[in-house]
């Protein structure tokens, strides 16, 4: 059976040698090591020696498993690694995590365990949202603006439409009003048209 192991560290001041040492010193010999020294912020996807792992098992025949010291070593977060351990599982490849007691997550047990993060990952979103919801509400029956505050008034909207009639160019407008661009655009898609 091939053997791979996958470690990550998020900074150059860090080393991957731990997580390497933890996984030999549980008794395995590895075939490929894979090591990224980036953000675990990054979708495992987008890891490029994550992704020279994946290219090298789809076309590797035979028994192969990939082993990490711990779960976040998989993805960003519950669906990443999810979606990760599935398409490992799809190239025949067996995913080994030392931190859950060297569980396999392609096997019936690692599923379950991976249904239940999802599970609850699902459900720390659906609290985020309604946390969300609610203190929006709560801003607005407090009279909260909410949004980016408003460049122009009723006003200098006035004076820009009346501007922009007159032929002056968007630059120059913007310039004389000190916004951008986008606002003036903006005001001029909004003109009645035909006047």
């Amino acid at each position: 059976m091939h053997t791979f192991a996958y470690a990550r560290v998020s900074t150059t001041a860090q080393t991957t040698e731990n997580q390497i040492k933890e996984i030999e010193d549980r008794g395995y010999t590895l075939d490929t090591i894979y090591q990224d020294v980036i953000s675990g912020k990054v979708p495992t996807a987008k890891r490029p020696e994550f992704s020279k792992l994946i290219d090298t098992a789809q076309r590797m025949k035979g028994e192969k498993r990939l082993i990490v010291s711990k779960l976040d070593r998989l993805g960003r977060d519950a669906t990443d690694i999810l979606q990760t351990v599935r398409g490992l599982e799809e190239m025949g490849c067996k995913v080994l995590v030392l931190q859950l007691g060297e569980l396999d997550l392609t096997s019936s047990a690692g599923k379950l365990v991976l249904s239940t993060l999802s599970a609850v990952a699902e459900m720390e979103r659906d609290i985020l949202i309604e946390r969300t919801h609610a203190g929006l509400s709560r801003a607005r029956s407090q009279g909260k603006q909410l949004g980016r505050p408003n460049v122009t008034n009723d006003e200098t909207r006035q004076s820009i439409a009346k501007l922009l009639c007159e032929g002056k160019s968007v630059s120059a407008i913007a310039r004389q009003h000190d916004i951008s661009r986008q606002t003036v655009m903006r005001i001029r898609d909004n003109l009645p048209k035909g006047g």
